[in-house]
């Protein structure tokens, strides 16, 4: 109860440093920018549907056609003649069960913002919070005030890594709930029981649906906010731990920005090279397991995780030991 007691103090502490950085402030600020964006354009984008396609089975068995003309095209690389072989047969499963998967309402939105936002739009708000950390303390020179307490180190880190913890955890959140009352005013705020499959398996180039299940699309999303949580929280240990080893605090954010990018583009050229999955960039995409879609063939959900928890892990222990470790006030 004594530890307890001495670490809740700091815990605040290192709360009200973020809080008053306002860099929680400047990620809500950019929600609330993006996503009535992302709803209007998405909302033109169901007006012109209408326009076209009475029905929106109309609208996958075209979508299905396109996907099936560009097969048959040699300019087309094969890993893109993969995707969009997957792409059909899931398509063609909805069909056949009679499930619209782009229903127009807030949760669907929600759902699809979130799971596209995962590899590049979440890491870069978590890296507004954790990039600078310890290192923009170095910067200011507070760190040296902070180290001159009677308080073990470890306990300071300790102390910064809940509060950031808190505050990933809240933007997730907060995500989630302005991107659903956004986008509900505009299509509703439905959908929560809608049935959405899940539990694709591919091999290969075909897709095996006989693990394939509805469940509610409310479950569905509580299920990707966990996922993007997990990738979120990889993204800040990494960041914390960059923060502890470099001491500027631009530097800190330019190698964390160039790793995420980096890896994102990489991502989208790694299923040919086997060894990327071993990458923690590559892994991220977490919420693609949802929907039988896994970055290299093989990859399995919980591989990501392990590989992530590795990631993760690391990154704790090297920040923890060079932190306590380094000789800070010189």
């Amino acid at each position: 109860m004594k530890a307890l007691d001495r670490l809740l103090p700091l815990i605040q502490n290192e709360t009200l440093k973020i809080w008053k950085k306002k860099r929680f402030f400047v990620i809500v600020l950019v929600l609330m920018i993006i996503i009535p964006i992302f709803t209007y354009a998405q909302h033109r984008i169901d007006e012109t549907n209408k326009k076209n396609f009475k029905d929106w089975r109309n609208e996958l068995v075209q979508q299905i056609s396109e996907y099936q003309n560009t097969l048959s095209s040699d300019r087309i690389p094969e890993e893109w003649k993969r995707s969009r072989r997957i792409a059909v047969q899931q398509l063609q499963y909805y069909l056949d069960h009679d499930v619209n998967p782009n229903s127009p309402d807030g949760v669907t939105f929600t759902r699809s913002f979130l799971s596209n936002a995962v590899t590049l739009f979440f890491p870069l708000l978590v890296l507004a919070l954790a990039s600078d950390l310890v290192s923009g303390e170095r910067t200011s020179g507070t760190i040296k005030m902070l180290l001159t307490r009677p308080v073990r180190r470890w306990k300071i880190l300790f102390s910064k890594l809940v509060a950031l913890s808190f505050y990933v955890s809240l933007t997730v959140v907060v995500s989630a709930v302005l991107c659903y009352l956004i986008s509900g005013a505009v299509f509703g705020y439905n959908g929560w029981g809608m049935p959405v499959f899940t539990g694709f398996v591919i091999h290969g180039s075909s897709v095996e649906s006989g693990f394939a299940h509805a469940i509610p699309q409310g479950l569905y999303l509580l299920m990707e906010a966990g996922l993007i949580w997990v990738s979120a929280m990889t993204v800040a240990l990494l960041a914390l731990m960059v923060s502890v080893l470099v001491r500027s605090t631009a530097a800190s954010i330019v190698a964390m920005m160039a790793a995420v990018i980096s890896g994102t583009i990489l991502s989208n050229m790694a299923s040919s090279w086997q060894s990327a999955k071993f990458i923690f960039s590559v892994n991220l995409q977490l919420t693609n397991y949802l929907a039988g879609s896994p970055p290299i063939t093989g990859m399995t959900l919980g591989f990501s995780l392990v590989i992530l928890a590795c990631w993760g892990i690391t990154s704790l222990i090297v920040s923890f030991f060079v932190f306590t470790k380094q000789d800070i006030l010189n």
